[in-house]
């Protein structure tokens, strides 16, 4: 493999069994495949060039906090699991690898800091699920978007911007900036894009389209805007804001339209080679854009492609003692709390630069033998934040059991007073003979024999 060559990497959300394949982008090459990795849209990126770091799908009813992996792409099948506190959706890095920052399905937002793992901060930023982050070119804020049809944008968590202009749920968020401002593009299921001002969190313009979007991307020189649909199609537009002042312009130039998939797009990326689009018909299609033709199509037949990135093919050699010292770059597991400031997890310094690679290759954890013990230890005794999560999602589940059953005995309790009534009813207003007293049933008769003599007499007297 040349070391300018690209490598295509792709997911899916459909089992966790189909995994992560990679492809040659020159020859269409099956590469690599990483087993066991159900991502869902938004949900896998790379660090670095080094790591591949991926959510995984949380099953509806299913009990405890969702899971991140991350593999090293020179030795990638063996994933390092993390496991945060509740499901992790989107995810989003910094450009220099040093934080990471997931949105979770409750609308809550983490950041940690991956190279020890710490749990950073954690506030609830959106009402609903969280689809898409995005931090800014210098890294200095956090964009989120979600299914309450809002975007926040700030140096978490102090909020800068707030927007909800958007009618149905957001799908996709760039930055980019001009010769004159810093802008940011939001996607929506509404069928429009829009573009604001980053910094003042303006309104400057909105594309308007006959169909949902589903996924957008920059062209590398940041004048074309590509934004994918719900049918497969491909709307590609000018991206010009000038120095409009109007926040109701609406751009009305008909885009260029490509059409490759049956399915609706669900992911958009450039390599060298041009656009890059995943369908839910299974295929990702490779476009020139100069030509607006297909030069490449792959197919994914285990199932619809949910992330698409593109890594250097280099990233997968197995490189020189020499290069993996000086381009070291570490990951840890991932806190599922906040640890106070003086704590010490068990982690273990980089070693120094005459220490062997193997050496190492053994700190990808950054535990060591006798603080793992130890935590196993304080587990067992219940002393540990996962020992009392455990407890803790124990007895809400056995609460949760017993709320069931209350309900169940009060239900069944309902009915059988609801019958108990019918009854008593049917009892009241539909006398039957038996309930009728010994000295009613003679009065009754007496009566009834008075009426048939007082008949008798005016017959035998005429």
């Amino acid at each position: 493999m040349d070391r300018g060559k690209e490598a295509l990497v792709v997911c899916s959300d459909k089992s966790m069994g189909i995994g992560i394949t990679i492809w040659d982008l020159d020859t269409g090459d099956h590469l690599l495949h990483i087993p066991t990795c159900a991502s869902p849209s938004h949900g896998l990126l790379c660090l670095r060039n080094q790591f591949l770091v991926a959510s995984q799908i949380h099953k509806h009813g299913s009990v405890g906090g969702g899971a991140i992996f991350t593999w090293a792409l020179n030795k990638p099948q063996s994933p390092l699991r993390s496991y945060p506190v509740e499901a992790i959706g989107s995810l989003s890095c910094t450009k220099d690898g040093l934080y990471l920052a997931g949105g979770a399905l409750s609308g809550n937002a983490y950041l940690w800091e991956i190279s020890n793992g710490r749990l950073l901060k954690t506030w609830h930023a959106h009402h609903k699920s969280l689809n898409c982050l995005l931090f800014s070119n210098d890294d200095s804020l956090l964009i989120s978007g979600s299914d309450d049809d809002m975007e926040d944008s700030g140096s978490s968590p102090s909020l800068l911007h707030y927007s909800s202009e958007h009618r149905s749920s957001i799908t996709g968020l760039l930055t980019t900036s001009s010769s004159s401002i810093s802008v940011l593009v939001s996607s929506s299921l509404d069928g429009t894009c829009k573009v604001w001002d980053f910094v003042s969190g303006r309104l400057i313009q909105t594309q308007v389209y006959p169909l949902a979007i589903a996924a957008i991307v920059l062209h590398p020189e940041e004048q074309l805007l590509f934004c994918g649909s719900v049918d497969g199609s491909i709307f590609v537009n000018r991206l010009d804001i000038g120095l409009l002042e109007d926040p109701f312009f609406i751009a009305e130039a008909q885009p260029v339209v490509l059409k490759g998939h049956n399915g609706g797009i669900t992911a958009l990326t450039f390599s060298e080679l041009g656009l890059i689009s995943a369908s839910e018909d299974c295929t990702i299609c490779m476009w020139d854009v100069v030509n607006w033709v297909i030069i490449r199509r792959f197919n994914h037949g285990k199932g619809a492609v949910t992330n698409l990135t593109v890594i250097p093919q280099s990233s997968l050699h197995s490189v020189s003692n020499h290069q993996r010292v000086s381009n070291q770059f570490h990951v840890s597991l991932l806190d599922k709390y906040p640890q106070p400031a003086n704590s010490f997890k068990g982690t273990i310094t980089p070693p120094s630069l005459c220490h062997s690679y193997e050496e190492k290759q053994t700190s990808l954890d950054f535990r060591s033998t006798d603080s793992l013990q130890q935590h196993i230890f304080d587990l067992e005794k219940k002393r540990t934040p996962e020992a009392v999560q455990m407890k803790v999602e124990t007895c809400i589940e056995n609460r949760m059991w017993a709320t069931r059953m209350t309900k169940h005995v009060m239900e069944m309790n309902k009915h059988l007073q609801t019958r108990l009534l019918d009854l008593m009813e049917c009892r009241m207003f539909w006398p039957t003979e038996i309930d009728i007293p010994t000295s009613k049933k003679r009065e009754i008769i007496k009566f009834e024999s008075s009426l048939l003599q007082g008949e008798e007499k005016p017959q035998s007297s005429s």
